[in-house]
């Protein structure tokens, strides 16, 4: 395979209708919302969609979600000792080499393999990798997904009956009430960029970037759920810019200033994709691959 040769930066639009796209913990699973009352899908968030549509394509994973799993391993630290058994933690150059080849996700994103200090003394002239900590700088750079419009008024809650199981086996517990929330509609875009210099210590490559790519297009196919029913999140479209030089001839704020999406004047509460208008200028030499999501 062919490390990244060329620069890319993208961008991704995301439309949302009555559904959670990223519900905050600390705050009952309400959907992320900034202080400007902005709709947020955490860059977290998203690479875990990513991961997940990689595995579906039999890429294999290291940070893979629990019910998602496809491997006997139960952590992060059981999948990097069983898989990099045979390499030493004390050569990090080595050991990170092997993780990079190993899974993509770290080649991509970059990960932090932490050795705690082990208690008790080592035998003597026995290696300990106690205390070591081997981190891998991904190439792919994700940004946060925030809505174009206002969500803080286009938040539903309703009050659901939530059953639960007794200790005893085929005894159904008492019902109890909660919240579940959702975005009525909401637009949301995310940028990003891949970056050649730090691709060659990964070995990520153009058929990474490939793989990814389609990824990004597919991002919620597999991916419904209670707070993401069929068809209540898609991505509209995915704005793919390939430089033709590892540096790039443009900074990738610039190339990401090309695409501005707006709320269409004279609506006051957008409801589709068709309330907004989308503009993309140009930059003399950079050309634009506009792909259809799913």
């Amino acid at each position: 395979m062919t490390v990244l040769s060329n620069k890319i930066d993208f961008a991704a639009i995301i439309c949302v209708n009555h559904a959670n796209p990223n519900g905050d913990p600390l705050n009952g699973n309400r959907p992320r919302i900034t202080y400007d009352n902005l709709g947020e899908i955490s860059d977290v968030a998203i690479k875990r969609k990513i991961r997940n549509r990689l595995q579906d394509m039999n890429y294999p994973i290291f940070v893979q979600s629990e019910d998602n799993r496809v491997d006997q391993y139960p952590s992060l630290r059981a999948r990097a000792e069983g898989v990099l058994k045979d390499v030493n933690p004390k050569d990090k150059k080595k050991y990170q080499e092997a993780a990079c080849k190993a899974w993509i996700d770290v080649r991509a994103f970059g990960q932090v393999f932490p050795y705690s200090a082990k208690k008790g003394k080592k035998n003597e002239g026995e290696e300990d990798s106690s205390g070591i900590s081997i981190s891998v700088r991904g190439p792919v750079s994700i940004h946060s997904a925030f809505s174009v419009a206002p969500v803080l008024d286009r938040v539903s809650s309703i009050q659901i009956t939530k059953s639960a199981s007794n200790e005893a086996e085929n005894e159904r517990g008492p019902d109890t009430m909660g919240m579940k929330h959702r975005v009525d509609h909401g637009v949301y875009v995310f940028y990003g960029s891949m970056n050649p210099q730090l691709a060659t210590k990964t070995f990520f490559s153009d058929e990474d970037a490939k793989a990814i790519k389609e990824a990004i297009r597919t991002l919620f196919v597999n991916d419904a759920s209670s707070a993401r029913p069929e068809g209540s999140m898609e991505v509209y479209r995915l704005y793919w810019w390939q430089h033709n030089s590892p540096n790039g001839q443009y900074s990738s704020a610039k190339v990401h200033r090309l695409l501005n999406i707006k709320v269409k004047d004279g609506i006051a509460e957008p409801k589709s994709i068709d309330d907004y208008q989308i503009d993309l200028a140009e930059l003399p030499g950079l050309e634009c691959e506009i792909i259809k999501g799913e």
